[in-house]
């Protein structure tokens, strides 16, 4: 059975001013598909999603819907009426309990708990989650999203998979998250050098077809340079006046000679910056505590960190993560205790709120205000000029105005201005968000070689298992762990634990019943008074049993009004607590003799 076409584009065209992002590019999404959008910073990523929803124009082509179907858009900058409520912003038909209820339990496993909160009062990255759940919510033929994993913790992330992955639902999404696009998409559409190539798999399939293709463009290549000679030759030696044979001969040279001057930009070298010298003492976490007002960040934290330790650090959002980052760079005083920090120690900060560039400054002038080259030991070294250019800043784009930049452009120039500065140390809080997948695959590369220190907070999955070899994990409420392995030995740990730990709960449930058989051997030993509190403790081991059980029911159901959801989440360790109790008690009074 064929798919339903939603959306067709044929020979779609768009320039700005001399720059051509795409030119008659063509690709159709079926019912079902779940596609990713693949291409370089400032190459029309965003631009090509603005133009499929009707917020900007083009040159020429055609963009054509199926009838009557319904599209939502999640876009990377959201914007919302300050004075609005959440729940207000998130959903306006009031009239529909189911989705106002769908509302309110996407919102919770957000973490958007306070619906009657003004959205002004919101940071970007919640107004961005408060967004998602909306498109979420309305339940689309087609939804399309940019950038839909930033500002999501992973725990977040690994829902949002499995939400999109489920049903029959229609997607095209931006993401520079490739475990995201390896579990979710079913076809990779990349955009280069201004043309759409389709891959009909997920990421992986992607990045084993890609090579194919390049492999084969670079043979077509090598033969068009090869013919290319001869014709030039023949051009060279023929009049001016041709006839019609060789006017066509003349057209086909042209041609010839464009595919012949054809460039592959693919980077043979990998930039190894191995003057970097870091002593032996880098720093020491000294039992640090944290806390604002009532909600613990560290509590009496040590942690001696080594040479040339590569560090992840997870956890859901707000558990302290940027904090403790903070804290080392000495941007935020801890409470107590303090970070003894070595000397030869030169810090490198990536933060999330960047950096601000004038529009009028060239991104040259940037990079060579701070160096005019980078000293890569043994002789070598790398001019600004070229360092940009590893870092997919064109001749060309060097002497652009910042102002020409894209936003993923300008968080490169940002990467790029902290690197040049040559530390021995560097700290990177969510360097991925907003930086294209070739460049994260370049910095990836520098990271491994990097022969100093690092410190990476991200939610990217796959750039945290190719760079770090440890995790510290910010639990909440002061409680941090050290994990020796990356994001995805640590999450197989987590379900090994859940696993040991389910199998620990049927033992203990075996081991009560049998318990319960002694008791019914040893019961007449005890007093009166003994036997009246033992009867009454069964009927309520009994009771709060089935409230448990009636209670995590609930809670796995989806069908809580959010008020009780807080409720009961709220009530259910007090009543394991008293349960815990009683049992203990039960059990001091069936081993009476």
């Amino acid at each position: 059975m064929a798919q339903i076409p939603y959306l067709n584009v044929q020979k779609l065209s768009k320039r700005f001013g001399a720059q051509i992002l795409f030119d008659e590019i063509s690709f159709s999404i079926a019912e079902g598909q779940h596609v990713g959008l693949i291409a370089k910073n400032g190459t029309g990523k965003s631009t090509l999603l603005s133009i499929l929803t009707g917020k900007e124009g083009y040159e020429s082509g055609s963009i054509v819907y199926r009838n009557d179907l319904r599209v939502s858009c999640l876009v990377q900058s959201p914007k919302f009426n300050p004075e609005e409520s959440v729940l207000d912003a998130c959903f306006n038909h009031k009239g529909d309990p189911d989705k106002v209820l769908k509302a309110k339990q996407i919102l919770t496993t957000l973490k958007i708990t306070d619906l009657n909160q003004p959205m002004g009062q919101l940071s970007g990255g919640q107004q961005k989650r408060v967004a998602l759940a909306n498109v979420l919510i309305l339940e689309p033929d087609l939804l399309i999203l940019d950038e839909p994993t930033n500002h999501l913790d992973l725990e977040m992330i690994e829902w949002l998979e499995g939400f999109l992955s489920r049903g029959n639902k229609t997607l095209l999404m931006v993401t520079h998250d490739r475990y995201f696009l390896d579990n979710v998409c079913n076809i990779i559409l990349e955009l280069d050098d201004r043309t759409i190539y389709t891959y009909r798999g997920n990421y992986s399939f992607y990045l084993e077809k890609r090579q194919e293709r390049i492999a084969n463009t670079r043979a077509e290549i090598a033969r068009a340079n090869n013919l290319y000679r001869t014709e030039l030759e023949w051009m060279r030696r023929q009049p001016q006046a041709r006839g019609h044979k060789a006017r066509y001969r003349e057209e086909a040279f042209y041609e010839l000679q464009a595919k012949a001057l054809q460039r592959i930009e693919e980077r043979q070298i990998r930039l190894k910056a191995s003057n970097v010298y870091i002593g032996s003492k880098i720093f020491e976490c000294q039992y640090v505590s944290k806390a604002f007002d009532e909600k613990v960040i560290l509590k009496d934290f040590y942690y001696n960190f080594a040479r040339f330790e590569k560090m992840g650090i997870v956890g859901n959002n707000g558990t302290g993560k940027s904090t403790f980052i903070k804290m080392l760079l000495g941007l935020v005083k801890p409470d107590s205790g303090k970070f003894d920090i070595g000397e030869t120690v030169n810090f490198g900060y990536f933060s999330q709120d960047g950096l601000k560039f004038r529009d009028d400054q060239k991104v040259i002038d940037i990079i060579t205000d701070i160096a005019d080259y980078i000293d890569l030991g043994g002789g070598r070294h790398m001019t600004a000029s070229q360092f940009l250019n590893y870092f997919l800043f064109t001749p060309e784009m060097q002497h652009n105005y910042v102002a020409k930049l894209s936003g993923g452009e300008k968080r490169k120039l940002y990467l790029c201005t902290v690197l040049m500065r040559n530390p021995n140390f560097l700290i990177l809080d969510e360097p991925t968000n907003d930086l294209d997948i070739q460049t994260l695959q370049i910095l990836e590369e520098y990271l491994q070689d990097f022969p100093g220190c690092v410190i990476v907070v991200s939610h990217d999955r796959y750039f945290m298992d190719k760079v770090v070899d440890h995790l510290l994990v910010f639990n909440g409420d002061g409680q941090v762990k050290d994990f020796p392995g990356n994001y995805t030995q640590f999450r197989d740990y987590q379900a090994l634990k859940s696993k040991e730990a389910v199998e620990e709960n049927k033992t203990k449930e075996k081991k009560t019943a049998t318990q319960r058989d002694y008791h019914n051997e040893t019961r007449k030993r005890m007093s009166y008074k003994e036997k009246r509190e033992y009867e009454m403790l069964t009927a309520d081991i009994e009771k709060l049993t089935n409230e448990i059980a009636t209670m995590e029911e609930q809670l796995c159901s989806g069908t809580l009004e959010i008020d009780q959801l807080t409720e009961i989440s709220k009530l259910l360790p007090k009543k394991k607590d008293e349960l815990d109790e009683k049992e203990l008690r039960w059990l001091e009074l069936s081993e009476l003799e």
